[in-house]
């Protein structure tokens, strides 16, 4: 039995799995860390802890006092992993949370694909048709984009939240439709420069195409321009509908790529 933490800027998601059975799920918030002893409370046959840990040493230690005895294993991005190659300048410098997700698209899709989590920032990772990391952007996600810019400008301090329109006829429809597009835009972007500089010769297109959580809409493995973006992260469903790239919606992608770490460390 194994517990996997996902401990993230905004939430901490966690799994208990069994054999590949995901037997119980939670989430907490990050600033509710303390809690999370009560979460575990009950968690009976847990021999293994594996975590992903961008939130900081005080979440860390909550994250140790919550297991007790069993000592958490904090992951760390190796330069070969589950199939997986580190291109980055210092491998052990990418975040734990991309390495494990990137981990998780490789094993999904085996081949060349985006990989996008969206939550308090949004990460966009390329892999290779080889299972190479070959970079990838960090940026703000959607609502910090959003409220870092009403915080910012006293002009645009905007009451509500906002909607999605193409043309917005206000300041709060106009932040939230910026912060959504730039978005979309980064992402839209690197899909294209995957097509036009990666090795592999995938080439972008721009047909929207209906998604599930079960099939990539679109892909067909080998076939030019058929690269998926993998998308997972609160932040999902606003993007899912405005990207106009073929997209395969997975939930807890990071949670994922620990299972496989964990899989593959054990053997």
């Amino acid at each position: 039995m194994k517990l996997l933490i996902d401990a993230g800027n905004t939430r901490i998601k966690w799994a208990l799995v069994d054999e590949g059975t995901w037997l119980r799920s939670g989430v907490l918030p990050v600033g509710q860390a303390g809690e999370l002893s009560q979460q575990f409370a009950g968690l009976e046959g847990i021999r293994q802890v594996w975590a992903s840990n961008v939130a900081g040493e005080e979440i860390a230690q909550h994250i140790r006092a919550a297991c007790g005895s069993i000592q958490p294993r904090f992951i760390v991005a190796q330069e070969v992993q589950c199939g997986v190659r580190n291109g980055y300048s210092s491998p052990a410098q990418l975040g734990s949370d991309r390495w494990a997700a990137l981990i998780a698209a490789w094993h999904l899709v085996r081949g060349t694909c985006l990989v996008v989590n969206s939550g308090t920032a949004t990460t966009v990772d390329a892999l290779s048709a080889k299972g190479e990391f070959i970079g990838g952007l960090i940026l703000p996600g959607v609502e910090l984009m959003r409220r870092s810019l009403c915080a910012a400008t006293d002009q645009l301090q905007a009451a509500q939240a906002g909607k999605y329109a193409s043309f917005p006829l206000n300041t709060a429809d106009a932040l939230y439709s910026g912060a959504l597009q730039a978005s979309c835009g980064a992402i839209e972007r690197q899909h294209a420069l995957l097509g036009g500089d990666c090795p592999d010769g995938i080439t972008s297109h721009s047909t929207r195409l209906s998604k599930d959580d079960s099939q990539v809409a679109g892909y067909e493995p080998g076939r030019r321009g058929s690269a998926p973006v993998v998308l997972s992260g609160g932040a999902e469903e606003v993007l899912r509908n405005r990207l106009n790239v073929p997209l395969r919606i997975v939930d807890n992608l990071v949670l994922q790529g620990l299972w496989l770490i964990a899989q593959e460390t054990s053997a």
